[in-house]
């Protein structure tokens, strides 16, 4: 897969794509319907696949003391799309100068004269433009005018109701991790850099590789039975696991991280790339009077996880 960020120098082979557009914050069922529309389009039409998505997230760049709301880094979320497929993905930079530019200006420099679109495929509730005054019509009206193709997917649901982010976020913050893996099609990621910790695990007889949640829409906080996968170094694989997600109250309070103990492993892998899947929620953050006490919870968790996964491991989610 092809990353390209600018779209105003691409090269001649990364035109003429036929290309889904949106933010694909989880990459979640709805999108995918989205993107194999435009998958199906590019073998009708003979040409490259591609997403076009924006990075900073729109939302982060209006609102940039806002919660914490993404589900996925960038860069957990270009792995997803990787896995999906696509040839090209054109990660505009959202600044001032994109921002800026009217509805009809994005669909002329951006998509027609920049990236030459083929066929462009959008959920029925796109929007686009400066202060998002560009709809759906408008872009089938500019299409038939210009001549590039425009397909309209509805919106996913089930009895369940609408696969979207925002239901996902609820799953997740409610410890729902099954609903959110039944909306996303894939168990609900973590995914960053091994950082140092307070090496407190390792002394406890539990050593775990920390993760930072800075940017991201903090799941709830709590034990969660989890299959981690090592992306980098020589230890690359996939591994069963427990995990801690929250602020540590044992030890005061602290910036929230995610924790992983991983099974039958040993080996350095800070500095490494994790992506941690949580494949169920076991029991809710504590604050524990003595390590005694923490390390007999531990235990009991490790243990819990391991059946947990094995129960789990078999169904259709990577």
């Amino acid at each position: 897969m092809k990353i390209i960020r600018d779209y105003t120098f691409l090269n001649k082979e990364d035109k003429g794509a036929c290309v889904a557009i949106g933010n694909f914050d989880g990459v979640h069922k709805g999108h995918l319907s989205v993107i194999e529309l435009a998958r199906a389009a590019a073998e009708t039409l003979n040409t490259a696949f591609g997403v076009i998505t924006f990075e900073p997230h729109p939302r982060a760049y209006f609102q940039p003391t806002s919660k914490p709301f993404r589900l996925m880094s960038a860069e957990a979320r270009a792995s997803q799309l990787e896995k999906v497929g696509i040839n090209n993905l054109y990660e505009l930079q959202f600044n001032s100068a994109l921002s800026s530019l009217s509805a009809d200006q994005f669909i002329n420099d951006v998509l027609v004269n920049g990236l030459g679109v083929k066929h462009i495929v959008v959920g029925e509730d796109f929007c686009f433009g400066k202060n998002r005054s560009g709809s759906v019509k408008m872009l089938e009206e500019y299409g038939r005018k210009l001549g590039f193709g425009v397909t309209i997917a509805p919106l996913v649901e089930d009895n369940k109701g609408i696969f979207s982010s925002t239901s996902i976020r609820n799953a997740i913050t409610d410890g729902r991790p099954d609903d959110a893996a039944h909306m996303l099609g894939h168990w609900y990621r973590i995914e960053g850099t091994v950082i140092s910790g307070d090496q407190r695990g390792r002394e406890l007889g539990y050593p775990t590789a920390n993760m930072s949640l800075d940017g991201l829409h903090l799941p709830k906080f709590g034990v969660y039975a989890v299959i981690a996968d090592i992306l980098t170094g020589p230890y690359k694989g996939r591994f069963f696991g427990a995990a801690s997600l929250g602020e540590r109250p044992t030890f005061g309070v602290n910036i929230p991280n995610l924790e992983t103990f991983i099974f039958d492993f040993s080996g350095d892998i800070y500095e490494e790339e994790l992506s941690i899947a949580l494949v169920s929620f076991q029991r809710p953050e504590l604050k524990f009077d003595n390590l005694d006490d923490l390390i007999k919870q531990m235990d009991q968790d490790c243990k819990t996880s391991i059946k947990i996964l094995k129960d789990k491991v078999s169904q259709n989610f990577y």
